[in-house]
């Protein structure tokens, strides 16, 4: 099938201080997070000036994937559009409308599958393209890209690199910590077609990087950045308290590995760069946090491969991936959709 454009969509962000609290009002909406919980983010931004990291990485990302398009012969523009802050994505559809294109793909930044990583991101594209209205593009998600080599290998590389910072002698008592955004227990039991598609995707990503990087040390899958109302059941262990069970178990050193992310935002700077690395000081804890793929070549060549898997005509053969669990190209309905939602 013949696409005319590619458009990069994320989480967005914002980019000054005023923006902070109605950004937060735009994710949180409908989702009851108390107000005391949306002043303490808001804290957490105006401690980097107000200002989110995933603008410019998206801008970043962007530039690189149009780099390696011209490169590479692929002759697709490359748009951008957020799901919660400026550039908002309806505005991008219509922008897009204006310029002539019918079709196009939608490579999301986000690897997994879930409601909040996949199922929501598919609701924004439609409900982008009916605020545009009938002459809007039509919008097609490309895979969910956790398995992929482009996004697993500078993984590996990067928990190989934070390892060599620390020191050899105490290898013994070193481990490896992957981390994730938690969601709600009832969200993760949902995910996917069956239930357990999100936690399933990211133990196997855990293994294939313990597997490559350091399957001498032990490892663990743990969980950051929780949100909502308190009295909700979220994936568990919290980071900064499995930091504390580790060390009271005799563990001196860890490398802390953000699996769940494509680059280093604010989830990333706050909640393991700030609040995890202060945990660990207390505690007398060795911590280094692993990079994130950013706009690693592999990276961005992958965004061309996944193109490629739906616009050529051996693009099944052309898949990489790595792993034993199934992949698809479209979400199955309901797939990923809350129980309470389901019709």
């Amino acid at each position: 099938m013949a696409y005319d454009a590619l458009v990069l969509v994320s989480f967005g962000g914002p980019e000054r201080p005023e923006d902070v609290l109605p950004f937060l009002q735009n994710v949180t909406r409908g989702r009851g997070v108390p107000p005391e919980r949306l002043e303490e983010v808001v804290e957490h931004y105006l401690h980097f000036g107000g200002v989110s990291p995933i603008n410019q990485q998206c801008r970043e990302l962007l530039a690189a994937i149009r780099a390696d398009f011209a490169a590479n012969g692929v002759d697709l523009p490359v748009y951008w559009g957020n799901r919660n802050w400026d550039p908002m994505l309806a505005d991008t559809v219509a922008r897009m409308r204006d310029d002539g294109v019918t079709r196009a793909l939608a490579f999301v930044t986000s690897a997994y599958g879930g409601y909040s990583s996949c199922r929501q991101y598919q609701e924004d594209i439609a409900a982008a393209r009916a605020a545009v209205g009938a002459d809007a593009p039509v919008i097609e998600k490309l895979r969910q890209f956790w398995d992929h080599p482009g996004f697993v290998e500078p993984h590996v590389d990067a928990v190989q690199a934070a390892l060599a910072q620390l020191d050899p002698a105490k290898r013994d008592t070193t481990r490896v910590v992957f981390t994730a955004h938690s969601i709600p227990v009832s969200a993760a039991a949902t995910a996917g077609p069956h239930g357990g598609r999100y936690t399933a995707q990211l133990a196997e990503v855990a293994r294939l990087v313990h597997a490559a990087a350091a399957p001498d040390l032990p490892y663990d899958l743990v969980w950051q950045s929780r949100s909502g109302p308190p009295q909700v059941p979220w994936l568990e262990p919290d980071i900064n308290d499995h930091l504390t069970a580790l060390a009271e178990s005799g563990v001196t050193s860890v490398v802390v590995s953000p699996i769940g992310f494509v680059s280093d935002h604010l989830e990333v700077v706050w909640d393991l760069d700030t609040e995890a690395l202060e945990t660990a000081k207390r505690l007398g804890l060795d911590f280094v946090r692993a990079g994130t793929p950013g706009t690693d070549p592999r990276f961005v060549a992958m965004v061309r491969e996944l193109v490629a898997e739906r616009t050529t005509p051996d693009g099944e053969r052309l898949r990489r991936r790595l792993g034993e669990l199934p992949m698809w190209d479209t979400c199955p309905t309901p797939c990923c959709v809350p129980a309470a939602r389901r019709p």
